[in-house]
């Protein structure tokens, strides 16, 4: 398992440090225009990235039998602050959504703090009643009723993508820890409808799906961004057009340094450098499972699964969003965007994996 944490742990530098580096060369000349400094951004992520290392050491150091204690506490404490963040004046509001809190020079998401938060509690709560798994009321029902709950608030940010992602882990975790099959398919059956009318009832959500299907019908408004990171990925080639060389950054393509960064990736590094981050999160899930399938505990398997999925998950889905085979969902490349918090939460996941890598080798 030593070899294990070590590749986890070195690919997870390697990608840090190309976003860093990906996110001066997308964001400089944007902060120089608009902040008046071209290193704004840049300063910021090495800030957010400081914080993320703390809490991935904190999150290495702590005991699995502390983490199993305290879970509900941070289950509760997550939920108060998805609370908060709804009220007015407290939570910060952005083009119409809730979603950050203020703190000094930073912005803090509560929804990506509660990612990790139901994973640890769902891992335990599954752990616990591993005897009950089968039964609807005693082993279906709690986890299910937190989780809507907590999706619920999230979906009142508006935060749809980041509902999903957690969704889909969970219905993993469910599968994964011997919840009756049947269980699971009625409540993927029953949230169809709910989910037809967040995408499809909601004005803006339903002119993404329709941009996603023919983007040129509306060329200059809201295709505009998804049409330009297909002409940065197409005009990328094998080698791409150099580093800090382009053309998409400067103020054609929105987001780049954010949600549409594999973009800038495609065009300055080529195909083999987007295809050298695709290879690098695809040894990050080898490397993850194998923590998980040689992780001792069933908390701990539970556990490392899940936020392995998750890095996978939000890695497809953002990679998928750039190259026009899924809609947008506005999440973040993990440990590669300018992301914020979602920087400091996948560090701490990685933390968690490196930490029950080691608590695994105890038992060997």
């Amino acid at each position: 398992m030593r070899g294990t944490r070590s590749s986890l742990f070195m690919i997870v530098v390697i990608l840090v440090a190309i976003g860093v580096v990906m996110i001066y060369s997308t964001s400089a000349i944007y902060a120089n225009e608009k902040m008046g400094d071209s290193l704004y951004f840049i300063k910021r992520h090495l800030l957010y990235l400081l914080v993320g290392l703390f809490m991935m050491l904190s999150a290495m150091a702590v005991k699995m039998q502390t983490l199993k204690k305290y879970s509900k506490a941070i289950m509760v404490f997550s939920i108060m602050l998805l609370v908060l963040v709804l009220i007015p004046h407290i939570g910060r509001e952005t083009a119409g959504a809730r979603r950050w809190f203020r703190i000094g020079p930073l912005n803090f998401q509560p929804s990506e703090f509660a990612k990790v938060a139901i994973f640890i509690y769902l891992a335990d709560l599954l752990a616990r009643k591993e005897k009950y798994v089968k039964s609807f009321i005693h082993g279906y029902l709690p986890p299910v009723l937190v989780l809507g709950f907590v999706l619920l608030l999230i979906l009142l940010e508006p935060d749809l993508g980041t509902a999903i992602a957690i969704s889909a882990v969970s219905v993993i975790m469910l599968f994964v820890s011997g919840i009756r099959v049947r269980y699971v398919l009625a409540s993927i059956l029953a949230s169809i409808p709910a989910l037809y009318i967040l995408l499809f009832r909601v004005p803006y959500r339903r002119k993404r799906m329709m941009i996603f299907l023919n983007p040129w019908s509306d060329k200059r408004g809201a295709g505009f961004q998804i049409i330009q990171s297909f002409v940065a990925l197409g005009s990328g080639g094998l080698l791409g057009v150099g580093l800090g060389q382009s053309r998409q950054k400067l103020f054609y393509l929105p987001a780049s340094h954010t949600d549409f960064i594999f973009s800038i990736i495609g065009e300055e590094l080529g195909f083999l450098g987007a295809a050298a981050v695709v290879i690098l999160f695809m040894l990050f899930v080898w490397e993850g499972m194998k923590i998980t399938f040689e992780a001792e505990g069933r908390f701990e398997k539970l556990l490392s699964m899940a936020l392995v999925s998750l890095i996978a998950l939000e890695a497809i889905i953002n990679i998928g969003v750039t190259a026009g085979v899924l809609p947008t969902k506005g999440l973040p490349l993990p440990f590669i965007s300018y992301g914020g918090t979602s920087l400091i939460f996948h560090l701490t996941a990685v933390g968690l994996l490196l930490n029950i890598a080691k608590s695994s080798e105890v038992y060997r």
